[in-house]
């Protein structure tokens, strides 16, 4: 059976600019109803699980970890648009999340919001892969290697006190947006699943998001973070199948007082 690797999305956009890259796509169900379309990925041993979820860190988290207990991934991925933090970003950029925030926990004190912040890192052999594909795509995508800060909020001003938050506490941060966090929980609690978070800069988290919307820098930042993603998984190589093994037992003693070497069973990687 093939290796899968799943992309989630969260907007009809950023579906739609990954899907091109399946072949062939065919729809499945999940238990619950969730719906996905899965194809290879061509050149790759990838078999590629695409899914809509819907915007919000708490629904992606719930259908992700769905996902990930029905299909068994190797990797994944969580691919779409976001809103830059930082001068130094052009629309179309894509940030690889090195790390991912969960900024909306805290205490609120006389003294003011104290932070409570969650993070994850991504996957280092996601992000190594990420770090390999970036430079081959070189003028094509202008690629950033940062944290990507997530919270359940449109951030479109940036003299708010959210806005100051960030500044204060997730000055690293580069981009703001909406399910990154969800992902990376489902991944932590999925053990050793490979995921990252691949998000192009469609808005500058300003009065001028809606705007920049109407003027198709959703598609563009869809579009450069799907290219982003596919690339990773080109480089990205599946772990290596399991064939049985020996795996020795221990010694055992026979009714005439001699030993004899206890069977081998279990499994072993293939090299």
């Amino acid at each position: 059976m093939s290796p899968v690797a799943v992309i989630l999305t969260a907007l009809p956009v950023e579906y739609d600019a990954v899907r091109p890259y399946l072949t062939a796509p065919e729809e499945i169900t999940l238990s619950d109803g969730t719906r996905l379309e899965r194809g290879p990925l061509e050149g790759t041993p990838w078999t590629v699980a695409l899914a809509e979820l819907g915007e919000g860190a708490l629904t992606t988290a719930i259908l992700a970890k769905q996902i990930i207990n029905e299909l068994a991934p190797e990797a994944l991925l969580f691919v779409g648009v976001a809103g830059g933090l930082k001068d130094d970003l052009q629309l179309g950029d894509v940030v690889v999340a090195t790390k991912v925030y969960a900024v909306q926990g805290g205490k609120l004190t006389p003294e003011g919001h104290q932070e409570r912040p969650e993070s994850w890192h991504g996957s280092h052999r996601l992000v190594q892969a990420a770090r390999s594909a970036l430079r081959e795509l070189r003028p094509d995508v202008r690629g950033h290697r940062k944290p990507i800060a997530c919270g359940d909020v449109v951030l479109t001003d940036p003299d708010s006190d959210f806005a100051a938050r960030l500044k204060r506490s997730y000055n690293d941060a580069h981009a703001i947006e909406m399910e990154g966090s969800g992902v990376a929980h489902a991944a932590h609690l999925s053990r050793q699943l490979d995921a990252l978070v691949i998000r192009g800069i469609s808005d500058f988290a300003d009065p001028g998001k809606s705007a920049a919307d109407s003027s198709g820098s959703q598609e563009l930042a869809a579009g450069q973070a799907a290219k982003v993603a596919i690339a990773v998984l080109r480089k990205h190589q599946p772990a290596p199948e399991e064939t049985p093994g020996p795996i020795y037992t221990g010694d055992h003693i026979d009714f005439s007082g001699g030993t004899f070497h206890g069977p081998v069973i279990g499994k072993q990687s293939r090299p």
